[in-house]
């Protein structure tokens, strides 16, 4: 084990590993939960999903382990799963059914997929300029801090203002700081397994104040009805073709794209903080995390969990101290688990409805509030998820140390590198934020006569990035 995953030479040990696995694990595990419930409103069975959803972030992240050898763990993307059910499925299946929407999932994830085999996802990468990845990084970071504000009731969506500070005499509030708190202190005690730690306080304080409680049974079978969805019949023919059909085109494209630059980001990001990004911001082992990516997205259609994507609350385990692939392992073997202990693990990991709370729709996260006194169809009780949200804020910090490294005094890479990093947030997309970035960047070297500064690929995916704002926007 010593030999394959080189823990000497990254400056690990197997119990750093294994503690690094578990913190990504807890920091993800709400996807179990999060994704059924919007997937269902869609027509997706939803304990099909659930073991989809397990079952495809624990392969693909141990396939990540080994392949690559870096502390990245895959699941279903948040986001794009929204964007399949409301945009493409729509709500009971109104639009096209849902194996048709794994379809077009299936069919985006194999056109990424040979774009990395042909070199040119990589290609587009390098061709980021240097400020512009640290900006992602920085980005991302707050990205992730907003979540855990908002998943731990810190913050909360307002009119008008669009966030307004929590309810702090709500309980989920203090499980948020007790595990906040109890994380930053034992990180600044320099205390092994700090954030492990904090969310095991945060579980606890849960229990104390009643927000969770220890479930009736631990066991659930899994359910492999959504599996091979683009290959199930779907009105006397197979649901792939109904992908392939040209009114869902551009949707694949545009999925596509946000799938794309959603994984780039992430990896720089983690990147940083795990060391495998080089002085010139240069990805080590870039083309084999893409290849495992890439084919992620493939499986998350064919199993129907939406798209498999990296994801960026690895930098929760890469924290621990993770720095190789047994990382990235050990979270897929509890994924695995929980396509077995579902109820056990939604103790920690899910999430806690507010009684009496306004109905938001499940495209909150996506800035989308109704009225007080409408709940549009589809719409649930608010969810917020306390346990982990302390954990989340605390990472979000850690990536911004690379803020310092921008050329600040260089406006024609100030700039993009700044409305990349507020884009992110603000847009709740990672791609949107790097959209803004490219499409300035590329704007403001033109102006200054700075031709030589802009890679051909620049051009290209920033005229991509402005087609894809201005269709979607109709």
């Amino acid at each position: 084990m010593e030999r394959f995953f080189k823990f000497a030479e990254r400056g690990t040990s197997l119990r750093t590993e294994l503690l690094s696995g578990t913190a990504t694990f807890l920091t993800m595990a709400y996807i179990i939960f999060v994704n059924p419930g919007i997937l269902s409103a869609a027509g997706v069975p939803f304990a099909g999903a659930v073991t989809a959803t397990a079952v495809g972030a624990a392969l693909m992240s141990v396939v990540m382990g080994f392949v690559s050898n870096r502390p990245l763990a895959l699941a279903s993307g948040m986001g794009i799963n929204a964007v399949l059910t409301f945009s493409v499925i729509g709500f009971q299946q109104t639009n096209v059914p849902w194996q048709v929407g794994m379809s077009v999932i299936f069919v985006e994830g194999a056109l990424i997929l040979g774009l990395v085999v042909t070199g040119f996802r990589e290609a587009v990468m390098d061709a980021i300029p240097l400020n512009l990845k640290r900006a992602i990084g920085v980005g991302i970071g707050l990205f992730i801090t907003v979540i855990g504000l908002n998943e731990g009731g810190i913050i909360r969506p307002a009119p008008i203002t669009l966030v307004s500070l929590g309810d702090f005499s709500q309980h989920y509030v203090w499980v948020t700081l007790a595990g906040f708190f109890a994380a930053a202190f034992l990180m600044a005690a320099k205390v092994k397994g700090d954030l492990l730690w904090g969310i095991l306080t945060a579980t606890a304080a849960a229990l104390l104040l009643g927000v969770t409680s220890v479930p009736h049974s631990a066991f659930g079978a899994p359910d492999f009805s959504t599996f091979f969805a683009p290959f199930q019949q779907v009105d006397g023919k197979l649901a792939l073709l109904g992908a392939l059909s040209p009114a869902l085109a551009f949707t694949i494209f545009a999925i596509m794209l946000t799938d794309f630059f959603d994984t780039m980001g992430t990896v720089v990001a983690v990147g940083e903080q795990a060391g495998f990004v080089n002085p010139d911001g240069s990805v080590r082992d870039i083309k084999k995390i893409l290849m495992v990516d890439s084919a992620a997205a493939v499986a998350g259609g064919l199993f129907g969990a939406s798209s498999i994507t990296t994801y960026i609350e690895s930098a929760a385990g890469v924290a621990e101290g993770g720095r190789t692939g047994l990382s990235a392992v050990v979270t897929g073997l509890l994924f695995a688990l929980c396509a077995f202990f579902s109820p056990l693990i939604q103790m920690i990991g899910g999430g806690y409805r507010l009684p009496n709370a306004r109905h938001y729709c499940l495209l909150v996260n996506s800035g989308f509030t109704p009225p007080a006194d409408v709940i549009p169809p589809g719409c649930g009780d608010y969810f917020v998820y306390p346990i982990t949200a302390g954990a989340l804020i605390i990472v979000g910090s850690l990536l911004m140390k690379t803020a310092r490294e921008i050329e600040w005094d260089r406006f024609d890479e100030a700039l993009p590198a700044f409305l990349t990093m507020i884009g992110i947030p603000l847009t709740y997309n990672i791609s949107y934020g790097i959209g803004f970035g490219f499409i300035t960047y590329t704007a403001i070297k033109l102006a200054r006569r700075k031709f030589s500064e802009i890679r051909p690929l620049m051009y290209a995916v920033s005229a991509a990035f402005l087609i894809s704002f201005v269709l979607g926007s109709n």
